[in-house]
């Protein structure tokens, strides 16, 4: 099933190989899939395939015997907010340093919201900056049945393209840092959000306001934990690199609760929060990198007013 000269094959094993692999039937995607993770098993590698559920079954079907120390993950949980997922990826690749990782990561599929697949898009583009010099591959899926602007976006930020057994460079590959400029769409205005004016003083009286909120919004005692916690680590931020002060607002959309930091704060390095922190080390991003674990999708804004950080976690 495998015999063809895939691109597993022939790409540089001394550098960072990330393709973009396009896919119209599941027979395309097992058998492109397939030889990607069947090539790189065979060579002794480690492999690690995060795709969405429904298909994990069918491809450690197809791929066969030979794969019993791949790590296999549903891309549906542990990618539902795409800013997760930076961070797994690496640290697969930390463990696996010496021995040139193999990577399998679809984390757009069709269904995603729109600005969850804005934040894929952005993840996709700062894989190319965290693996700059590392020796990996990451190939990631895209079905063909995407919106065309999906794909097209898929052409920026994947250096090789195409299908199975026929990769080439992307002629539209871009700079991710270009990539993220251009995710930072403006966001769309919350109708009658809650507003909490904050300074040091206040985060107290902040977090047992938000809690009552949240209760009301109907949140369950487990999901307000968590993001409570993480409505405490944006405006904790606010106060200690934003400014000394901050803005909250709080609404509820069909299903979702949302919180919403704004302050005069700037984040300038765009990996910030992508790597789980040294808990010894003082270069920071431990709130962001939290902000990620708790919640179901987190946007990140930079306008020339400072730093807009929105904090969604579903209902359900």
């Amino acid at each position: 099933m495998y015999a063809h000269r895939s691109h597993a094959a022939v790409e540089d094993q001394s550098a960072f190989h990330h393709p973009a692999l396009f896919y119209s039937s599941e027979e395309d995607y097992l058998r492109g899939v397939g030889a990607f993770v069947h090539t790189a098993a065979a060579r002794g590698r480690p492999v690690l395939v995060a795709v969405p559920g429904e298909r994990l079954t069918r491809l450690r079907d197809a791929v066969g015997a030979g794969t019993e120390e791949c790590t296999w993950v549903d891309m549906r949980q542990v990618g539902r907010n795409p800013g997760r997922i930076l961070s797994m990826l690496q640290e697969f690749a930390d463990r696996h340093a010496d021995r040139h990782p193999a990577i399998v990561g679809e984390p757009i599929w069709v269904g995603r919201t729109p600005a969850e697949t804005r934040e894929a898009t952005r993840h996709e583009a700062l894989i190319n900056l965290a693996f700059t010099g590392r020796r990996a591959a990451i190939l990631c899926p895209y079905d063909t049945a995407l919106p065309d602007r999906v794909l097209a976006q898929a052409h920026r930020t994947h250096p090789v393209v195409g299908g199975p057994g026929d990769f080439r460079p992307s002629p539209r590959y871009a700079d991710p840092h270009t990539v993220c400029r251009d995710c930072d769409a403006p966001l769309p205005e919350p109708a009658d959000p809650a507003v909490l004016d904050f300074q040091e003083g206040d985060l107290g009286a902040v977090r047992d306001a938000v809690g009552r909120w949240a209760e009301q919004a109907g949140l369950s005692p487990r999901k307000r934990t968590d993001w409570l916690l993480a409505v405490n680590e944006a405006t904790s931020n606010s106060v200690r690199h934003g400014g000394g002060q901050g803005t909250l607002r709080l609404w509820r959309t069909a299903g979702t609760v949302v919180a919403e930091a704004r302050d005069r704060g700037r984040l300038t390095d765009p990996l910030v929060g992508r790597r789980r922190p040294d808990p010894l080390s003082a270069s920071g991003g431990r709130g962001i990198w939290m902000m990620h674990q708790l919640c179901d999708l987190v946007e990140v804004r930079t306008p020339s007013s400072g730093l807009v950080i929105r904090l969604h976690v579903t209902l359900e």
